[in-house]
């Protein structure tokens, strides 16, 4: 059995955030990075996975009806090459972001999964690698 391929789309939020003296700020690699000391992402069984880093990351706050047009052109633009999508989002409006993409990407063939986190992926007690 072929291994499954994911790609995830890091929007921005928590759930890459890096620790500064001024609270958590959002840093380009960052995600990546933690990620790859992870080693739960890595076992055999779990599907590879591509990161695509949007940029600049966004405050989901700020998010706008073209900020939805984009994940999903970009959904749109990777479909062949994936079976499924995982998109990383701020919490403050992933439930309007994921209403909008179930209109705009309705009857799709493969999983779309938009989450995030209440605590950065890297620091104790966070919800991001049980919700990745």
């Amino acid at each position: 059995m072929q291994k499954k391929s994911i790609y995830v789309a890091y929007t921005g939020g928590t759930i890459g955030m890096q620790r500064s003296e001024q609270g958590y700020i959002p840093v380009s690699g960052h995600l990546q990075r933690q990620l790859a000391l992870m080693p739960e992402f890595h076992r055999p069984e779990m599907p590879d996975f591509t990161i695509h880093e949007y940029t600049p990351l966004m405050d989901s706050s700020d998010m706008t009806p073209e900020d939805w047009q984009h994940i999903a052109e970009d959904i749109k633009a990777h479909y062949d090459d994936y079976d499924g999508f995982v998109i990383l989002h701020g919490t403050d409006t992933m439930a309007y972001t994921a209403s909008a993409l179930s209109f705009m990407l309705e009857n799709l063939g493969k999983p779309v999964i938009v989450t995030g986190s209440q605590i950065p992926l890297a620091e104790l007690r966070s919800d991001g690698q049980i919700n990745l």
